[in-house]
């Protein structure tokens, strides 16, 4: 853990995209925590989303947001959390679990950070965030299986971060 935290707080100092993997209640959240919290960036915005606890749909919408009248119930402009993430962190957790045209849209955005509201016609936005993402998956198995984007993990894992197990 003494060198978990050391790596952590090296890569704080970095832009770099930082991937933590590790069993489930093993504290990734609080890693991503501690990453924002030792980053030139720790005054602005630390948001995070968990991306298996929303619809595909739904996740589109609260990450890239929407415009008026795009789906029913969408009454007014909502900002996305990316946008809410401006100059800070965006904590993607479980990003393991989401479907893969999610995926390449995400891989979109963190090629070019540039945002595109559900309904709109064209890119709003450029956002700079810094992206955490967790998973408790083995994503270079589900590459082979094809479940998860190659240039995505190419992408997320810039930093790779294991917490181990709390029974090691």
């Amino acid at each position: 853990m003494t060198e978990l935290l050391s790596i952590a707080d090296r890569a704080a100092r970095s832009p770099a995209k930082v991937l933590i993997t590790g069993e489930s209640g093993v504290g990734k959240d609080v890693v991503a925590h501690f990453i924002h919290k030792q980053s030139p960036r720790k005054t602005a915005p630390f948001v995070a989303v968990n991306c298996a606890g929303l619809t595909e749909t739904l996740l589109e919408s609260e990450l890239f947001g929407h415009v008026k009248g795009s789906f029913t119930g969408a009454y007014r402009d909502k900002r996305g959390k990316m946008q809410l993430a401006h100059r800070g962190t965006l904590f993607l957790d479980e990003v393991g679990e989401m479907s893969l045209r999610m995926q390449a849209l995400l891989l979109r955005f963190l090629e070019n950070g540039e945002i595109q509201a559900v309904g709109s016609d064209s890119p709003q936005s450029r956002v700079d965030v810094r992206v955490v993402a967790a998973t408790n998956r083995n994503l270079t198995e589900h590459v082979a299986a094809g479940h998860f984007r190659e240039d995505l993990l190419y992408r997320l894992r810039v930093i790779h971060l294991h917490v181990p197990p709390l029974r090691e």
